[in-house]
């Protein structure tokens, strides 16, 4: 049996994000396996500059995640006018400047941004030795974090703390199945897990259980370039009431 981590994720918003187009932020069904491997850095305090930090941690992270179905997707419309003596506060209560030039002020920024709300999402995870944080290092940041943790975008903030103790199971697909208490029975969900672990799975699906579907996603970041690229290869599985009889 093999260690898994939980993450409770219950807020009014989230922001699963997805690969921006133009100025629409989209966002994904899942969180994204970079945006995990975020806050758990977040939580340890790693800065945006520690990149080999960074990419050792998600690349080292094995994960999967469970969501009520449900949720619903609203899009927000942002209008904001800067100019360059406008400044901010950052969390580290600093104040943060603006570069360029006054022309490149002028005009607003226009911005759509999607979030789902009222959503619930467990993730479970687990990391291999190459990790640059030990299993215990990373439970002891989540209860007691470096910084304020959100979900995906700074305006998404947990309604309740992260941490939700862990989970011994075979496979990602197993610990996932062990969430399943009384009250998600009642519920219409939906899980994703590495496909990798496929050959696991198969004890732990009952007779009654639909058959999971494989899906390429790109979720990961190359936090050198902060960009997302490359693709993994994932199973995803809907899972309605009825199933547990």
């Amino acid at each position: 049996m093999q260690r898994h981590l939980v993450l409770r994720i219950d807020a009014p918003l989230v922001s699963f994000g997805g690969e921006a187009i133009d100025n629409f932020g989209v966002i994904r069904p899942f969180p994204a396996k970079s945006m995990i491997a975020g806050m758990l850095a977040n939580a340890a305090g790693v800065e945006r500059y520690e990149y080999e930090t960074l990419q050792s941690l998600q690349d080292n992270l094995v994960m999967g995640s469970l969501i009520r179905q449900g949720s619903r997707l609203i899009r927000d419309f942002q209008t904001a006018e800067l100019s360059k003596n406008d400044q901010g506060w950052t969390t580290r209560e600093q104040v943060e400047g603006r570069g360029g030039g006054a022309a490149s002020y002028k005009g607003p920024h226009l911005r759509y941004r999607d979030f789902w709300t009222d959503t619930e999402v467990s993730v479970v995870f687990r990391v291999l030795p190459a990790s640059p944080f030990t299993f215990e290092q990373i439970e002891n940041a989540l209860q007691y974090p470096a910084r304020p943790l959100f979900v995906g975008r700074k305006t998404c903030i947990p309604s309740r703390p992260v941490y939700n103790g862990d989970i011994r199971a075979q496979s990602v697909f197993g610990a996932l199945i062990s969430l399943f208490d009384d009250r998600l029975r009642q519920e219409d969900c939906c899980l994703q897990w590495p496909a990798f672990e496929a050959s696991d799975r198969k004890g732990a699906l009952l007779p009654e259980f639909p058959e999971a579907r494989l899906e390429p996603i790109c979720d990961e970041r190359n936090w050198i370039t902060g960009v997302h690229a490359g693709e993994r290869l994932v199973f995803v599985l809907d899972l309605d009431r009825g199933v547990w009889g």
